[in-house]
């Protein structure tokens, strides 16, 4: 499938920067044309001569705008393309004609969008299930009900049909408050929690200047969802006389299901996921306290250390409880057994 921002037809559109105008020109056009287009495309556009400022090409996407700064963009025609199935493999835990459990490994896209319109579990899911998906979710993300990150691994469940698709979509936004759906996450951590058993309750929201991470906001913001996080450490690694450790195996459970929680709530609390490069970042140098064997497996793994090893839901037509658990993906238990060692 061609992807929809290569397409030659374009749009034209003239922008004048306001008194309030400031920043990167790339950061700048990105929140005026929409969220159709990733700041990483319109960089791209930048860098082809496709914004002109008086005229001449500006390629240069870090240039400060000015308020009276009028700049000329040629968008490319987006389309709406509908996902062709793709013979990708799937781990299937369970399926009937309703719904479909698979265990999703780390690096698969869940749907379709901007940079990855192929290659996705809805191009698997096409292949698989046929025309049997349900078309609540649109063409892009027939039959998800929920979604995992790229890189975290574990249980999904997808509806097959609109009943199915309504009944766990209203599962999932009770949050399991007064139905049966639950869902658990092990991960990895930098760090030991204080308290080896917990709950943050943090509202989080988008972080300023960026469209893809979260951050937490105080109570009462405007951009502010609820976000709660009960966690349990699970056990310590290299663990010192006073309590503190090097890393820690946490089992995390969800009360709400919002983009990125666990990763930013465990930020938050000062122990950001190993591998995280969005959210810990900064806690990457840690790696060179821990023994050689172990720091090159934390240093060549190359996701967050997030696995949803539980999913409970009730089956949308029988209503029968549903409880599904995939064990740790290979690469987190590597790096489980390393730090032990």
């Amino acid at each position: 499938m061609s992807d929809p921002f290569k397409e030659a037809a374009g749009i034209r559109k003239v922008l004048t920067a306001d008194e309030t105008a400031e920043g990167r020109l790339d950061a700048w056009l990105t929140a005026q044309v929409g969220e159709e287009f990733s700041r990483s495309r319109i960089q791209a556009l930048i860098k082809d001569s496709a914004v002109l400022l008086n005229g001449a090409p500006v390629t240069d996407a870090k240039r400060k705008v000015r308020p009276g700064d009028t700049y000329e963009i040629t968008l490319p025609e987006p389309e709406d393309p509908t996902p062709q199935g793709e013979d990708i493999p799937l781990d299937v835990l369970y399926e009937d004609d309703d719904v479909i459990v698979i265990a999703k490994p780390a690096g698969l896209v869940v749907h379709p969008a901007a940079g990855n319109w192929t290659g996705t579990l809805v191009n698997a899911l096409i292949h698989h299930c046929g025309d049997s998906l349900s078309g609540i979710g649109g063409v892009r993300r027939p039959g998800i009900v929920h979604r995992l990150d790229k890189d975290t691994t574990g249980v999904m469940v997808v509806a097959k049909n609109d009943v199915a698709h309504r009944h766990l979509s209203l599962q999932f936004a009770d949050h399991g408050r007064t139905r049966s759906l639950e869902r658990a996450y092990q991960a990895i951590v930098w760090g030991r929690p204080r308290q080896l058993i917990g709950t943050i309750d943090a509202p989080l929201g988008r972080a300023t200047g960026d469209r893809t991470r979260r951050a937490v906001k105080r109570p009462g913001n405007q951009d502010a969802d609820e976000a709660i996080t009960h966690y349990e450490v699970l056990e310590r690694f290299h663990e010192a006389p006073d309590a503190t450790a090097l890393a820690s195996l946490v089992d995390c459970h969800l009360e709400t299901g919002r983009t990125h929680q666990i990763r930013v709530h465990m930020a938050h609390i000062g122990h950001p996921l190993l591998g995280d490069a969005v959210y810990g970042g900064g806690f990457k140098t840690k790696a060179n306290l821990l023994p050689d064997a172990a720091k090159q497996v934390v240093n060549r793994f190359p996701r967050q250390a997030l696995h949803a090893y539980l999913l409970q839901f009730e089956h949308p037509r029988t209503g029968e409880v549903m409880h599904f658990e995939a064990p740790l993906p290979d690469d987190m238990e590597e790096l489980v057994e390393a730090l032990r060692d």
